[in-house]
């Protein structure tokens, strides 16, 4: 028998008995459904936190601070070293936060795999106002790189010699600004304070607005001219001792495996620097949500599991039901291996049948359920659709109950193809 006259054959006779296949079918259909639903969930979750990372920081960059040697378990105080400059007393006693200098980012550029080395710059501007109206508090993301996910306007241009600023669309209204996209291309004044506490006054064009976001910082956000600008301002009057000093660095990389990043990684380790990626940060957010997902698809692979004994169950009634047809078939040429593929055939005929119908139907409703999320109580946070469907995870759904159901149909065809031609003739 050709492979197409089998597959043709046994798609025929899978509805012998439509009442027994259609009930198999159900079965399937609740597997593949639930499995894809939670797919869906997976995908949509993670596509959304994806989008969103770039409001915190660029997956390329390491944010780099001093090891201090005194937050180590039991030690004491560190002795002064006049070299060091201390930032800030740690949470536990005899800790300190100890500053990067210039020698620091020098030696941070050198370390093989270190594309570039930006200080961060605490920045803390006392207000931000627009047209000369009323005056409200500011802070600024200390990040570089970060580009937020936006509800009007353009990223900041890193490149340019023009102060940008992204606000949070929270900033709008208040500001007495028309709308998001009527606030793209005017200029605020940011007010800042020097060391003297002199008020300085610096002008940025906002070049965007942050859309709420689920890892938003709740400030704005500066490309490198206000960065420097605002760092100038703020320093002013300082001892230059302190304007050389720099709580954190981001030190950027080329993508490149997991393996060469530990590794670069290391050695900003062995060069007594602690270094975190994007990943280590939310790292554990991303790991619960896979945990959740991972314990619902196990719920259908169990429900999917249960559907394959209807399989076998289905398959098995059909041999015996055709046992002289299948001796027929032997008797007039046909080999175990062709009675073996028709049956086989059969089972993933009804596995594919469940699967997409049990995955249409999730991607419909699941479609519609997130369109009315977005809209109703998770439209605060834009841009998040709670199930989406990749067309490579639903093609895997349906090519893994496929495999199922061909597993559950190996006991069948088996004993169909083993069966004695005469004796299945005699069979009553």
């Amino acid at each position: 028998m050709k492979p197409l006259e089998t597959v043709t054959t046994a798609i025929a006779n899978s509805f012998r008995s439509k009442l027994r296949t259609t009930l198999t079918i159900l079965a399937i259909f609740v597997g593949a459904f639930t499995l894809t639903i939670t797919n869906g969930l997976g995908t949509g979750i993670s596509n959304y936190i994806d989008s969103q990372v770039a409001a915190v920081g660029p997956s390329n960059a390491f944010t780099v601070t001093k090891t201090d040697a005194s937050t180590s378990p039991g030690s004491g105080p560190q002795k002064y070293d006049p070299n060091t400059r201390v930032l800030a007393a740690g949470g536990r006693p005899g800790s300190t936060q100890v500053a990067l200098n210039q020698s620091d980012l020098d030696t941070l550029a050198a370390i093989p795999g270190i594309t570039g080395v930006n200080p961060v710059s605490r920045l803390s501007p006392a207000y931000v106002q627009w047209n000369s109206q009323e005056k409200y508090q500011l802070s600024i993301s200390p990040l570089a790189g970060a580009q937020p996910q936006l509800a009007a306007g353009a990223p900041l241009d890193d490149a340019g010699s023009e102060p940008q600023i992204v606000l949070p669309s929270s900033y709008i209204t208040p500001l007495g600004l028309p709308g998001n996209d009527q606030a793209i291309g005017q200029d605020v004044t940011i007010g800042i304070q020097d060391a003297a506490g002199t008020m300085h006054t610096i002008t940025a064009r906002i070049s965007g607005v942050e859309d709420n976001a689920l890892l938003g910082s709740g400030g704005a956000f500066a490309n490198k001219a206000l960065t420097a600008a605002l760092t100038d301002a703020q320093s002013t009057g300082a001892p230059a001792a302190t304007k050389n000093t720099w709580t954190a660095a981001t030190a950027t990389f080329t993508p490149s495996t997991k393996a060469q990043i530990n590794d670069i990684k290391s050695r900003l380790t062995a060069a007594g620097y602690t270094a975190q990626t994007l990943e280590d940060r939310i790292g554990t957010v991303k790991t619960v949500i896979n945990g959740i997902i991972g314990v619902l698809d196990a719920f259908a692979i169990i429900a999917l599991v249960a559907a394959g004994f209807g399989i076998v169950n289905t398959l098995l009634m059909s041999v015996q039901e055709r046992t002289r047809e299948i001796g027929l078939m032997k008797a007039m040429g046909m080999g175990s291996g062709s009675v073996f593929a028709l049956f086989s055939t059969e089972a993933a005929f009804i596995g594919l049948l469940g699967s997409l119908i049990g995955s249409a139907a999730a991607i419909g409703l699941g479609t519609a359920i997130s369109g009315v999320l977005a809209r109703g109580p998770l439209s605060d946070l834009a841009g998040l659709q709670i199930l989406s469907f990749a067309p490579g995870s639903v093609a895997g759904v349906i090519l893994l109950v496929m495999i199922i159901a061909f597993l559950a149909g190996t006991l069948p065809a088996w004993r169909a193809a083993r069966q004695n031609p005469i004796d299945s003739l005699r069979y009553e």
